[in-house]
């Protein structure tokens, strides 16, 4: 069965993330489950809350060993792009290393409060098969207090006082710090994308 896993991240936009895939015909699971998720074509990693503590909730399901080794498409999403670093400054946490930069908290500046939220448009830097159909200057709708740089898998970056990473690709491994299933048109492309890789 074709079902894109979404990880059981404990986030109340499990719920919008699956019915944006179930608009443009998907079907998807929640789920902790190593097994579930090892198995699965393609996998998504949400996130809203603390780094703290979703990686203590993705130790604790043995999820922080399995996810840097699978070989599958897999989608961070806000946090879940967040995670896949190797390291926060929220609460100094060791996250899942993928990438090897460190998230740092956004300063705030005047006109700029922190957290960033609210719709930003992108700047595009790299081709990549997630952005096909996505226009330089297309907007997309961010909520985090945390932030990666710019760094050489960066696909597409957000002014916000600063360059930051929007869009981020490693191997298989892709990340979005803003929310495409709450990014209306864009963000639906960039999910129908994902569905196209692998």
């Amino acid at each position: 069965m074709d079902e894109t896993v979404i990880i059981d991240s404990g986030g109340a936009n499990l719920a919008s993330l699956q019915y944006a895939l179930e608009r443009l015909g998907a079907r998807s699971r929640v789920t902790s489950d190593v097994r579930e998720i090892e198995c699965a074509p393609r996998v998504i990693l949400p996130g809203v809350g603390s780094a703290g503590d979703a990686m203590r909730r993705l130790q604790a399901s043995g999820l922080a060993t399995l996810l840097p080794r699978l070989a599958q498409p897999v989608l961070g999403i806000c946090l879940g792009m967040q995670l896949l670093f190797a390291a926060s400054e929220e609460g100094d946490t060791a996250c899942l290393g993928v990438l090897p930069q460190s998230v740092r908290r956004l300063e705030a500046r005047p006109g700029l409060p922190v957290p960033h939220m609210g719709w930003n448009s992108l700047e595009l830097l790299k081709e990549d098969p997630l952005l096909d159909g996505i226009e330089p200057g297309d907007y997309f709708y961010f909520v985090h207090g945390y932030a990666a740089p710019v760094c050489d898998a960066t696909l597409a970056a957000v002014e916000y006082g600063e360059k930051l990473s929007a869009v981020v690709r490693r191997g298989n491994f892709w990340g979005t710090q803003f929310h495409p299933e709450r990014s209306g048109r864009t963000g639906a492309r960039i999910l129908a994308n994902f569905l196209r890789l692998g």
